[in-house]
């Protein structure tokens, strides 16, 4: 059976993946990459069924400086993914995020909001009485306020997407359309990947840029993962009630959240503890009647009037240890690297993962330290800290 060598292999062309292969490429333009991805459509990729949305409001500093490096590429993302001339239409919507916050919730927030100020983020604490003033359809009696992000906001998933990978073609990346089934290693090493039509692809470096199902193909190479496939659901609504003006994307303390979308349509969904785990892409108008429908209307009642116009189902990888990101080396396995377990937030932390990932494979120094991140914490079992994660 012939082998095709390459200098790495990334397993997974969704956003991160497609990010590291750009990053790569712009790093060292001379590497051999290729990226395998079973779902060339992406119809079940969790960047085109999220909710699209990047934020400051983090409360740990390399997850803010992560969002901050974000929204720097998102600013000029057009022009530089520009391909002999055809720009892609990424359709950024600097629309904010809006934090409402309990009296329990609000000493933390606090925290958070003078170390996202300490780095230099807009952010700004609202007054129950702010709230309404800007939003009197909200009831906001009930709540100690909240914290305002107006530079967070959502985009077009797909075209950041599609950019990347266009880009990191005309670089010279190689896409497979296939299944990596099996991850070949010999003496501690990472030596290739099997796919599923049967051919051997053989490289130095494998990125797992997997997903969701990112422990799966780990586990061929006896590495365990913590992350897990959670099923989110969203809901599209049309309602009687349409806001003048778009409404930020407006998270409450029990993780409920909506925002408008375009066509004066609202998006709203909750992430709950008992969402089930597994490769579930069904959605349930059951949960909007019975849990989201009232939870909207008795913080908006004047959306009381409204019908489901659409709805769907994506996976959040979500890493089990601590939320946050698996980044960098796997200890034991030479040249097996990780960018899994985003749970959530893999979107809006592509351009910081991707370029990271280039530099640590390039020899380079990273220009953002994201060590905090490296796989040796589920080896020893020490999860990161953070509140409020979402």
């Amino acid at each position: 059976m012939q082998k095709k060598i390459y200098d790495v292999i990334i397993v997974g062309g969704g956003v991160i993946g497609s990010s590291t292969a750009y990053n790569l490429m712009l790093a060292d333009h001379t590497l051999k990459v290729a990226v395998i991805e079973k779902d060339p459509t992406y119809t079940r990729a969790s960047t085109t069924l999220s909710l699209a949305n990047a934020r400051i409001q983090f409360s740990l500093k390399q997850n803010i400086q992560i969002s901050q490096y974000a929204f720097d590429i998102l600013d000029q993302f057009e022009e530089a993914m520009a391909v002999d001339g055809t720009r892609p239409s990424i359709a950024l919507r600097r629309e904010g995020n809006l934090f409402l916050l309990n009296h329990a919730g609000r000493e933390v927030a606090e925290k958070s909001l003078n170390l996202q100020k300490s780095l230099g983020c807009q952010v700004e604490w609202w007054s129950p009485d702010k709230i309404r003033r800007r939003f009197p359809i909200y009831a906001a009696s009930d709540f100690a306020g909240a914290t305002f992000g107006p530079y967070d906001g959502h985009f077009d998933a797909y075209s950041v997407l599609m950019g990347y990978k266009a880009k990191a073609q005309s670089m010279g990346v190689r896409y497979i359309s296939d299944e990596a089934v099996l991850l070949k290693c010999a003496y501690k090493r990472i030596t290739g990947v099997q796919l599923g039509s049967g051919e051997m692809l053989q490289a130095g470096y494998v990125i797992n840029c997997a997903g969701a199902w990112a422990a799966q193909i780990a586990q061929t190479a006896g590495v365990e993962l913590p992350v897990v496939p959670v099923k989110r659901q969203v809901f599209a609504l049309d309602t009687e009630h349409k806001p003048k003006a778009p409404l930020p994307l407006t998270i409450l303390p029990s993780g409920f959240f909506f925002r408008s979308e375009t066509g004066n349509l609202l998006l709203l969904g909750k992430s709950m503890s008992e969402d089930p785990v597994g490769f579930d892409f069904t959605y349930d108008e059951d949960r909007f009647m019975e849990i989201l429908w009232p939870e909207l209307v008795e913080f908006a009642p004047v959306f009381e009037a409204a019908r489901v116009v659409n709805g769907w189902a994506g996976l959040y990888a979500v890493n089990t240890l601590d939320g946050n990101a698996v980044l960098g080396e796997w200890p034991e396995l030479k040249g097996f690297f990780l960018a899994n377990g985003f749970s959530g937030h893999g979107l809006q932390q592509a351009p910081a993962v991707g370029r990271y990932l280039a530099e640590l494979i390039c020899g380079r120094t990273p220009a953002l330290d994201l060590s905090i991140f490296q796989p040796q914490r589920i080896l020893t079992n020490q999860p990161l800290s953070e509140d409020g994660l979402v």
